[in-house]
């Protein structure tokens, strides 16, 4: 019985199927987190002098610190698909490492800054925030709702990238076969990009 595809087998390898469903489940993100923006722009809208007064407890050094770390490390997961397409496993591994501690240095600093929230009584439900006026309390929520989801997505990422790490480790990912690869990079970049947004929102309107 013939086969529905000539080259089934490289039609598998290819891993078109996958990269839709990849798509599929990126776009799903993007409405999820499309959904927090707009949230956070109807509140914004309503109480924008308390957001400015809001953002002036934010830190917007360590904000930048972590916005560069997370750009270099898409930069490295560039760089590791790209090494892995023209079957250099070594560098392949070495930028896929760097993106991952990468990734741990982002959280890391994020936990610190999220401490010094905390120990100044800043976070939800705290008698300090209570005395504060509903707009910077929309605020902070907004803020520990939103960041403390892309934490959890940048979580995610590095997991999946470590799995990723131990395939090419194993030589199941390689130069022919290398779409679980990609799908694992277009995810990381998905997180930098929201990133990118979540920077300016909290950060950046003092």
């Amino acid at each position: 019985m013939n086969e529905p595809f000539p080259h089934l087998r490289d039609q598998v390898y290819d891993g078109t199927g996958v990269k839709l469903g990849m798509w599929l489940f990126l776009f799903s993100e993007i409405m999820f987190f499309g959904m927090l923006f707009l949230l956070y722009a109807v509140y914004r809208t309503r109480h924008d002098a308390a957001f400015h007064a809001a953002a002036l407890n934010m830190d917007t050094a360590i904000g930048t610190l972590n916005t560069a770390v997370l750009l270099t490390s898409s930069l490295f997961m560039a760089l590791s698909v790209h090494a892995i397409r023209d079957g250099r496993k070594r560098l392949t591994e070495i930028f896929l490492s760097i993106t991952i501690v990468l990734g741990i240095s982002f959280l890391v600093i994020k936990s610190f800054e999220w401490l010094a929230h905390f120990q100044h009584g800043l976070y939800p439900g705290s008698p300090v925030l209570l005395r504060l006026g509903k707009g910077e309390i929309m605020f902070f929520g907004l803020y520990y709702v939103m960041t403390g989801l892309h934490g959890i997505h940048v979580f995610i990422g590095v997991a999946v990238l470590s799995v990723m790490l131990v395939l090419i480790h194993t030589g199941k990912i390689d130069k022919t076969r290398f779409a679980a690869l990609e799908n694992a990079g277009l995810y990381w970049h998905l997180v930098d990009i929201i990133w990118i947004f979540l920077f300016p929102l909290f950060y950046l309107i003092k």
